[in-house]
């Protein structure tokens, strides 16, 4: 099946309006809310994302303002796109089309969720012009929280060890009468996510979603992103455009080797000795998306790879051609690198990406 018309616009319109006012609306929440819109109907689509992407009760409280402004005759500027019940579904193999009148709303709602949810597990090498639309809608919606690493500094806790500073001036507050102990805790930052995306020749028909994947990443915290292929290109500040097209139009006119050749053993060392080395690695958890093919040394890549991991608190490799029937990692290069990954995941769908997420954020082991 293929999505027509702008209904899955309109649902992924309402949940960037919640995501703005504050609700983690996760990428898994939104595939959930899609099944509740499916199983109740688009009468219920209230209380099918009230139940699937609010969290706590303070997300309630957003939700509802952010349904009124979205369904119910808000102002214009804050208006999800009209005809938001109106689904319009149509099947892409053979046989008559389904007159706008003919059954109830409730199919259709489901339809649109059984599209995105086969849509989620496609090689994204063999969607057509449509369903590679509807992916990049799916990948605007997308959100990649990473890691958080306990830093030195302290902040005030309702449990736990005991501030002795605090303390005492709590009790020279109360003249020396004894008063509650003050408690802290070590506060939390996020961990920086590095980003290696290979755009050569081979990676060709994964690009653009892996890009548009690491611009939804560069959105969620602090990230770095740089494509790899013949040179070593750094696109963060490409990639901070909030419109994904403009910073697709953007990067693109900054990479000078698109489908290019592979130097990864050599690029690996060029990153290294020009910004791991002196800290963006340290700490961060590392990716790489590529299907390792390497026309240079592999045993410089083997090299420079067990550098990376003496560095970096995670490598992860993503490799598209792991989801294929019988792959084993025989190609030299990603025979040489593997030793050094801690995670070693599949890049060929949606699905694979939000995997992906999960390992990155720490959530799921691969």
């Amino acid at each position: 099946m293929a999505v027509t018309g702008r209904a899955d616009a309109v649902f992924l319109a309402f949940v960037r309006a919640l995501r703005r006012a504050g609700v983690d609306a996760s990428a898994e929440r939104v595939h959930a809310f899609l099944r509740a819109v499916a199983e109740l109907g688009p009468a219920r689509v209230y209380w099918a994302g009230r139940l699937t992407l609010c969290a706590s009760h303070e997300d309630l409280e957003r939700y509802d303002q952010v349904f009124a402004d979205c369904f119910r005759g808000a102002p214009a500027e804050r208006r999800v796109a009209a005809p938001a019940l109106r689904l319009t579904v149509r099947d892409a193999g053979a046989g008559p089309r389904r007159r706008t009148g003919e059954g109830p709303e409730g199919p259709r709602a489901a339809a649109l969720a059984g599209s995105a949810e086969v849509l989620r597990h496609r090689d994204i090498a063999g969607l057509d012009p449509a369903e590679r639309a509807a992916l990049r809608r799916l990948l605007a919606a997308f959100a990649l929280p990473g890691q958080t690493r306990r830093t030195a500094r302290r902040r005030p806790a309702g449990r736990g060890a005991v501030d002795p500073h605090r303390s005492v001036r709590e009790l020279l507050r109360h003249g020396g009468e004894p008063a509650r102990l003050r408690h802290h805790e070590r506060s939390k930052r996020p961990r920086r996510v590095v980003l290696l995306v290979d755009v050569s020749g081979s990676m060709a028909p994964y690009a653009d979603a892996l890009l548009r994947f690491a611009h939804a990443a560069a959105r969620g915290g602090p990230t770095e992103v740089f494509t790899i292929a013949t040179r070593l290109t750094r696109v963060t500040r490409e990639l901070s455009h909030r419109d994904p097209d403009l910073a697709m139009a953007a990067l693109a006119a900054a990479v000078p080797d698109w489908r290019g050749g592979t130097r990864l053993g050599e690029l690996v060392r060029e990153f290294l000795d020009r910004w791991g080395q002196r800290g963006m690695a340290r700490g961060a958890v590392l990716v790489l998306l590529s299907d390792g093919w390497e026309r240079g040394d592999p045993e410089l890549l083997a090299a420079q790879m067990r550098r990376l991991r003496r560095l970096a608190h995670r490598v992860i490799w993503a490799n598209p051609l792991k989801a294929r029937p019988g792959y084993a990692p025989l190609a030299a290069g990603m025979a040489a690198a593997l030793p050094s990954v801690d995670a070693f995941v599949e890049g060929h769908s949606l699905a694979a990406l939000e995997r992906l997420a999960a390992v990155v954020k720490g959530a799921d082991d691969a």
